[in-house]
């Protein structure tokens, strides 16, 4: 029988406050109880994903359960009957629970996370504590309003290895493009929304884009009255920490991402069997005004973070700049490639700490080693403030594996604030200031009466876990010490076994410890001379690898046993004290957001300082006119190993609109992706290569290149039609190969066509020969050279056309007044650049107006010789 939402409240609901115990850990002591997910789960899952409903977001509200409500049994519940085997545990899923697809992520053994990809069968298995940032885990609720509101979009996401909630809400146009950029940016694993998207077997408009953009991702549908606004605001109440509660303000008017968000983390709750502690997650609201909007086709035409060719070569943008050492750097970098910014005064304050760093030598080398040893403190803050659901030994193995790396994190502060003492610039000096906090210091304190001093994190499965095993100082707990000698003495007895069975049997024997094995023995054949050409009986489970023998014998099987239900007690002994231990500093340990912040910036401004150590890359500057003097492609530099190749780039009011000409394999749509990625690159922060760089700020990029161009393999992009460029309504070119747009009103096209239709706007008119050579300039009010011009067969009717269509051309060149606005409008344009962005001294100034004039002055002298010729005429 399934059970509604309402029945599952009245049985079991408890708010938060309601607690016996005001802490959110599990505390010692307790006796154990049975969560009421273990009878609720199918049920409440078949409701959540499975029936239809009508409900609006504004509905009637599903339940009255807070956010923690079904967990106010774990508060006080851990002893030794609650620690039971991870496979013997009860999942989310099973019984036969209904779903559309397979679970993104399962409890397994040995704390390992099993990231299961949707659409497909094989599982990719990741320790816990180290996932690979590579796999997506990100999960998105999506809900679109109905009737006059429709086209207003509200999203919710939350990644399973970062514990923060980003919310977002904006108006779309029918394309829904602004959905799938943010989208295209989060790579999501999966994507929730309302059961109503699909009704009747058929999908709403923004369903079928999302599946057809993002076919890697699961689509699961909830039930529509789980998008629930009042229970969203409930929950980021609830769960958001003090730093960031000013989110608040910011959302409780934005109905649909809290719509978004309510049904976001109920499901959140189901897919990982627990919860977040109260006050512990970052909630942060992103609008559309911040960052600059890259739209996914112009990510993929560009490669910005993916190769087309090759989705595993690093010949891409990200692949240029990415010289991180964390995770959470590596992360930060990709987010902002895709989303660069638009305010100036963040842009150049960034690029005063990569100034900074390659100039002081001492602070770029300082940094470099200190932010190398940093864990991906994300991923730790994400197991830190969640509460698991069902205390297992696993569960409480790696809860001390995790103490351990806060522990060495924490202990990693003081280093880095060393080396930014003498730091002078803003960002680096902000961030310096962050690390004072005096709840890192707290934390550590507290930890430290409990942890042992040389206890740190390190690689390898023995050493690590001989770390976890003497975690917690002695004469903390009684039990725990006597647990400690008893396994020592297996360890000690295993050892012996081994020595022993080497000097019976004359071989040179060795004791070997892994993971899956456990204790096992190891012999290499080198100058090893078996008896009768074979290993004793006693040796079972024999694998040869090279020249080495790995086996055991069922003594050792029976000492492994011992030893593991030793550490089973250790664990466990050591899982209550560091409970206990989180218990008392959990108040403090949102600070952790704020180190998280400053590593992952950190790293990424010595990655952008590091890139300009390999290549020569200037500063940028923002002004109102793009102009690049010698610019040369990133990636194309990184390909070929040496500076290609530079060209210069200019585009201002006075020439906002650029066509690029030229044959086949000219290198067209080449040097207008060497202008985007210049652009990307000074908006994110970063020098870029050129000898002088000077850009306008774009808030949106897009980009319209032939699948098939690449330079890679020196492809050509001669057969892509241009179907989709239009402006205003009109369409500009009828064919080509690529064209690139920054901002509203600039725009450069790439056409292979010669034969230009008159133009009434400003342009300017580059030829582009080869990737080789560099481009060359016309005047636009000026037709193309002879040269360039097709040669094709006319006949008497298309002679007669072509006549009157040059001589209106011509008419309209030679035009006088046409002439004089033309001159009057380049020096406007000109002097207006100089007015604004000038930087010369009063000398150099008065030289270059008195060229203005000049220049000024003879086009005048043209047009007045074009109205006295017309004239005689």
């Amino acid at each position: 029988m399934l059970r509604s939402s309402t029945e599952e409240v009245s049985a079991g609901d408890s708010s938060v406050s309601g607690r016996s115990s005001g802490s959110p850990w599990p505390q010692p002591g307790g006796s154990s109880q049975t969560s009421l997910r273990s009878w609720t789960s199918t049920s409440s899952l078949h409701d959540l994903t499975t029936a239809s409903t009508d409900r609006d977001i504004q509905g009637p509200q599903a339940s009255k359960d807070s956010y923690q409500g079904d967990l106010s049994s774990i508060a006080g519940r851990i002893s030794s009957s609650a620690l039971v085997s991870a496979r013997s545990g009860s999942s989310v899923w099973s019984r036969g629970t209904p779903r559309l697809h397979k679970t993104p992520y399962s409890a397994g053994p040995r704390g390992v996370l099993n990231i299961r990809t949707p659409h497909a069968d094989h599982t990719e298995t990741t320790c816990s504590s180290a996932a690979s940032s590579a796999v997506s885990s990100v999960i998105v609720a999506v809900v679109e309003g109905r009737g006059l509101a429709r086209g207003e979009i509200g999203m919710a996401s939350i990644n399973l290895k970062f514990p923060e909630l980003v919310l977002s809400q904006f108006a779309d146009t029918g394309s829904y493009a602004k959905v799938i950029t943010k989208l295209h940016i989060q790579s999501p694993l999966e994507v929730l929304m309302p059961d109503t998207a699909k009704e009747k077997g058929k999908g709403t408009k923004l369903y079928s884009l999302l599946t057809e953009n993002f076919q890697a991702a699961a689509f699961t549908a909830i039930q529509r009255k789980y998008f629930n606004e009042k229970k969203g605001l409930e929950y980021i109440q609830q769960l958001c920490a003090p730093e960031f509660s000013t989110v608040l303000m910011e959302v409780q008017a934005k109905y649909y991402c809290l719509a978004a968000a309510s049904a976001l983390l109920k499901y959140f709750e189901f897919v990982q069997n627990s919860i977040y502690a109260p006050k512990s997650l970052k909630v942060t609201f992103k609008g559309s005004e911040q960052t600059a909007m890259i739209d996914s086709t112009s990510a993929c035409n560009l490669e910005l973070v993916i190769n087309n060719r090759n989705h595993r070569s690093e010949y891409t943008l990200l692949g240029v700049l990415n010289y991180t050492k964390t995770p959470g750097g590596g992360r930060r970098l990709r987010s902002n490639i895709l989303e660069p910014l638009v305010d100036v005064n963040s842009i150049n304050t960034r690029l005063d700490a990569v100034q900074e760093l390659l100039r002081d030598e001492k602070l770029f080398f300082g940094m470099k080693s200190a932010i190398g040893h940093f864990l991906d403190i994300d991923q730790l803050l994400s197991v830190l403030v969640q509460i698991p659901k069902q205390e297992t030994v696993q569960v409480a193995e790696m809860k001390i594996v995790h103490v351990i790396q806060l522990k060495h994190t924490l202990e990693l502060i003081t280093p880095l604030k060393g080396v930014l003492k003498t730091c002078q610039t803003a960002l680096l000096k902000a961030y310096y200031s962050s690390l004072e906090d005096s709840r890192f210091d707290s934390i550590l304190e507290q930890i430290k009466t409990v942890i042992n001093d040389d206890i740190s994190y390190t690689k390898g499965s023995l050493n690590m876990r001989t770390q976890k095993c003497y975690a917690v100082r002695p004469n903390i707990n009684e039990f725990l010490d006597i647990a400690r000698r008893a396994y020592t003495e297996i360890v000690d007895d295993i050892a012996g076994l081994v020595a022993d069975m080497g000097e019976r049997h004359g071989l040179p024997l060795r004791t070997s410890f892994s993971a899956a094995r456990g204790f096992f023995v190891q012999m290499k054949l080198e100058g090893v001379a078996l008896p009768g050409g074979q290993l004793p009986a006693e040796f079972i489970k024999v694998t040869k690898h090279r020249n080495n023998y790995s086996f055991t014998t069922a003594d050792l099987i029976k000492m492994n046993d011992h030893c593991e239900e030793a550490l089973r007690e250790i664990f466990h002994m050591s899982y209550v004290v560091v409970c206990q231990l989180l218990s008392a500093v959990h108040e403090h340990v949102h600070c952790l957001y704020k180190l998280s912040d400053a590593v992952s910036m950190l790293d990424m401004l010595l990655s952008l300082a590091n890139v300009c150590t390999v290549s020569d890359y200037v500063r940028p500057e923002f002004t109102d006119t793009l102009a690049i003097k010698q610019g040369r492609h990133p990636i194309l530099e990184r390909i070929s190993g040496q500076q290609p190749v530079s060209n210069n780039s200019y585009i201002s009011e006075g020439t906002n609109f650029v066509i690029i000409t030229g044959p086949n394999m000219s290198g067209k749509s080449t040097y207008l992706k060497q202008v985007a990625l210049c652009q990307i690159m000074a908006q994110i922060g970063s020098f870029v290569p050129a000898e002088y760089a000077s850009f306008r700020i774009a808030d949106q990029i897009f980009t319209r290149i032939g699948v098939d161009d690449d330079f890679e393999t020196n492809s050509s992009t001669f057969m892509v039609e241009m179907k989709e460029m239009s402006w205003g309504g009109a369409p500009v070119l009828r064919r080509g190969s690529a064209y690139a747009t920054q901002s509203a009103s600039t725009c450069s096209t790439a056409r292979h066509s010669h034969s230009l239709p008159p133009t009434s706007w400003s342009c300017a008119i580059w030829r582009c020969s080869t990737p080789m050579w560099r481009i060359s300039t016309w005047k636009s009010n000026t037709p193309e050279p002879p040269a360039l011009t097709p040669r094709p067969s006319f006949t008497p009717t298309h002679l007669a056309g072509a006549a009157q269509k040059k001589g209106t051309m011509a008419k309209q060149h030679s035009d006088p007044e046409v002439l004089c606005q033309q001159a009057v409008y380049r020096l406007a344009t000109r002097l207006l650049q100089t007015a604004r962005n000038s930087r010369l001294d009063s000398d150099s100034l008065r030289i270059y107006l008195k060229d203005l004039k000049r220049q000024y002055e003879a086009e005048l002298q043209v047009a007045e010789e074009t109205v006295s010729m017309d004239t005689k005429q």
